[in-house]
Order: C-alpha cells, then sequence, then structure tokens
C-alpha cells in the first residue's frame, strides 16, 4: 500500500518538522522529487535480432593485441593514467592532539589562537563544516559562556549560539543584566558534528587544547559551562548535568588559575523541556550573585 501525499500545510509542517529533529536540514538535489509518482510503464519486451554467424578470425599471431575494454565516453588510452581519489578527511588519533596541543599552548593571544585553529586540519570535523566556529562577544568580559559544538545556524554565520538555542541564551542573560557585549561565548568544538551528531571522544580530545587554551587567554572572573558535555570536558567529571547543575565547581588552567564554574542547561535542552528553565533560572541568579561578590572590594 502506498502513502498518501501530504496536501495540506499542517501535515506539510508535521513532516518538516520531523525531518528536522532527525538532522535532515539539506537538501541533496536542487530540484524537489515527487516519490509520490506513479512509477513509469515498463518498457515492452521485443523479439531479439536475428544473430549473424561469426566471421572466421585470422591466425593469433597476426592479429593486433588486444587492448583493455573501457568504459562508455571515456578514453581507454588514458584510463591507466586517471590520478586516484584523495580523502581530506583526518583520522583523529594521538599525533593529532599532540600537534593540537603544541599549537595551543603556542597561541600568545586570541587572535593568534583563532589563525592556529584556522589552519589546524587535524581534526575530520573541520572537512564537512563550512565556517570555523570561533567565539562571540567581549574577550575582557567577566563572564565566560562555553557550550558543545555549532548547530547549523552557526556553522552558516560562524558565530555560536545564533539559532533558536541563541534567542533563548540572550534571553537568559538579560534577565540577569547582561548581553552579548558584557560577554564571552564559545564552544568546546569549533566545528559543527554532520547532522548535528555528537562529537566522538576522539574528536573532543583533539580540541580540547584549544577551548582549555581559549579559556586561560580570556581568563574569566566567571565560567558557565551550557550542557553537560562542555561541563564533563573542563570540569573533568562523569556526572550527569542535573546531578551537576547548580552546584560551583572550579576549572583550572594550565597555569593553574582556578576559575569558578557554574554548570547549567543547555538553551537546546530547554527548549525541549521547558518545565526545567526554571532551574537554569536559579543557576544564572547565582552566576549574577558571584559577579557582585567578585566585584566587591
Amino acid at each position: 500500500m502506498t502513502a498518501a501525499s501530504p496536501n495540506s500545510p499542517t501535515e506539510i509542517a508535521d513532516i518538516l518538522a520531523f525531518y528536522a529533529s532527525a538532522g535532515v536540514d539539506e537538501a541533496l538535489e536542487d530540484a524537489p522529487v515527487n516519490r509520490f509518482a506513479e512509477a513509469a510503464p515498463r518498457p515492452v519486451e521485443r523479439a531479439p535480432a536475428p544473430v549473424a554467424p561469426p566471421r572466421e578470425e585470422p591466425p593469433r599471431e597476426d592479429r593486433a593485441p588486444e587492448r583493455p575494454a573501457a568504459s562508455p565516453g571515456l578514453d581507454a588510452s588514458k584510463v591507466p593514467d586517471a590520478p586516484a581519489r584523495t580523502v581530506s578527511a583526518a583520522i583523529p588519533d594521538e599525533a593529532q592532539a599532540a600537534l593540537a596541543r603544541q599549537l595551543a599552548t603556542s597561541a600568545s593571544t586570541l587572535e593568534e589562537l583563532r589563525q592556529h585553529m584556522a589552519a589546524f586540519d587535524g581534526c575530520n570535523l573541520k572537512a564537512t563544516a563550512k565556517n570555523l566556529v570561533f567565539a562571540d562577544g567581549n574577550p575582557e568580559a567577566a563572564v565566560m559562556l562555553v557550550g558543545e559544538a555549532p548547530g547549523r545556524d552557526e556553522d552558516i554565520e560562524g558565530l555560536p549560539f545564533v539559532g533558536r538555542s541563541g534567542r533563548l541564551l540572550d534571553r537568559m542573560l538579560a534577565a540577569i543584566g547582561l548581553d552579548r557585549t558584557s560577554v564571552y561565548i564559545a564552544n568546546v568544538i569549533p566545528w559543527r558534528p554532520p547532522g548535528n551528531r555528537t562529537p566522538t571522544p576522539h574528536e573532543t580530545e583533539i580540541c580540547r587544547p584549544f577551548i582549555e587554551r581559549q579559556i586561560e587567554l580570556v581568563n574569566p572572573k566567571v565560567l558557565v559551562n551550557l550542557g553537560g558535555p562542555s561541563a564533563k570536558t573542563l570540569l573533568n567529571t562523569s556526572e550527569g548535568i542535573l546531578r551537576l547543575r547548580g552546584n560551583w565547581r572550579v576549572h583550572t588552567t594550565a597555569s593553574g588559575i582556578a576559575i569558578p564554574a557554574m554548570p547549567t542547561l543547555h538553551p537546546a535542552y530547554l527548549l525541549r523541556t521547558p518545565a526545567h528553565k526554571k532551574l537554569a533560572w536559579r543557576d544564572f541568579l547565582e552566576v549574577k550573585a558571584k559577579l557582585g561578590a567578585l566585584s566587591q572590594p
């Protein structure tokens, strides 16, 4: 039985929403294809043409040497010389992680770190991403927020948290008197994983030196971990975010500086679970109170 094609705008919207939740966010072809169209009629079978009798061949020593058959439309003389296809994506391994650590350590400024990351080819995520998503906001801010990885909108614009999650984050910041000019925002992973999949542990470890050096160069008074992956990576813990959130932790930089860190729920999670917005609100009030305490002489 063939499924009926959606006709109403509501049905079409439901299907598009399903595709979006499944990670389908780009068309594979320029023109739409109607998969519900009836199959084309099968061609009529014709009787085979009469076969001509084989011609008498000369002795083998008088025949020209045979050449390998070539595909239609190709010059057979050029087939052996065709270049082999190369893959530009790098395989995550310890050598790439060591190179990332070396590049991150050598960066003395945020701009130098950004240039090192833009030139780094050791993470396979770079091969499928459109842009490097380095950071947004004020690099001299007292608050630094770190998420996990860019999404589709972030990959297109090259900035973190610019989609629906970003708009919610802007409202959360405004509720405690902050905005993008008074905070600094980055991600653990600077390249979008294809289809918004979860980054692998190897990919995270390769990118870890970059975000740790980025935090060290910004040197914020307060670090806010948006979501479980950010908290687990930067706080070296395996606890879940619902257990971590609301409790002050410490992120220690390579130079030994201890930065108070508040793990909280990721805005994307709050969009899916609006009832937990009250928990994130409490966490942001803790951040506001901590900033007030740190600003006192």
